[in-house]
């Protein structure tokens, strides 16, 4: 393990094969989460970062790790699109039950955009302790006429998705009209986009929206 900002990271790659990045808190980790990139963006881009270092710094540890499909082009170099569903949810099916061996208390799963729909389709199965989505893609972008929320309905664990009011892939007028499962609540970010970026106009950076959401989902891990 070697030291980084936010405590020790353990980088290498998990029994799968899969590569991951473990952030620890500096003082000890009151619960841990298991972080998903998105589709086009690694384990390791700023906003992954970014969510990583600042829940660990706030008592947090986070798990991250990279989809076959992208830790093969981390080896190439060739951009490609992500593996069917059924190895996605595989993988997420075997990076958690690799980190629920190696840690003790809450675990949460989650992730940014595509990363968080492909936990939330995963979570009551896993027996997760919480959902945690960035940015949660409700339809595929330019098709908001087929929303992704059938199982959102049903959902029984405890789910928080931090969302941008002017997401492409789900607004806040949009999302206001489906059928969520009271398990969920929806914390909205002001004039903010998929990747949760205001516009200048609001008043607020990207940093300030960044650290908000890092706060917020904290807050609602930690044991009381």
């Amino acid at each position: 393990m070697s030291k980084g900002p936010s405590g020790f990271i353990d980088a290498g790659q998990c029994e799968s094969g899969l590569p991951w990045l473990w952030d620890d808190a500096p003082q000890g980790a009151e619960a841990t989460l298991i972080l998903a990139h998105g589709a086009g963006a690694p384990m390791d881009s700023p906003f992954m970062q970014h969510m990583a270092q600042g829940l660990a710094a706030r008592g947090v540890r986070v798990v991250r790790f990279e989809f076959a499909y992208m830790a093969q082009r981390r080896l190439d170099g060739r951009k490609r699109p992500p593996n069917p569903q059924a190895q996605l949810l595989q993988q997420w099916r075997d990076v958690y039950a690799q980190v629920r061996q190696r840690v003790a208390g809450p675990l949460a799963i989650g992730g940014k955009s595509m990363g968080g729909r492909m936990a939330s389709l995963l979570a009551d199965e896993l027996g997760a302790s919480a959902l945690i989505c960035l940015g949660y893609p409700f339809y595929a972008a330019g098709k908001p006429e087929k929303p992704r929320v059938v199982h959102m309905a049903e959902l029984r664990t405890p789910t928080l998705i931090i969302q941008g009011e002017r997401d492409a892939l789900g607004n806040r007028q949009a999302v206001a009209g489906y059928d969520l499962s009271p398990a969920i609540e929806v914390h909205w970010l002001q004039a903010a986009d998929h990747d949760l970026k205001p516009l200048k106009a609001s008043g607020f950076s990207h940093t300030q929206h960044l650290d908000s959401a890092v706060q917020i989902i904290a807050e609602r891990l930690r044991p009381d």
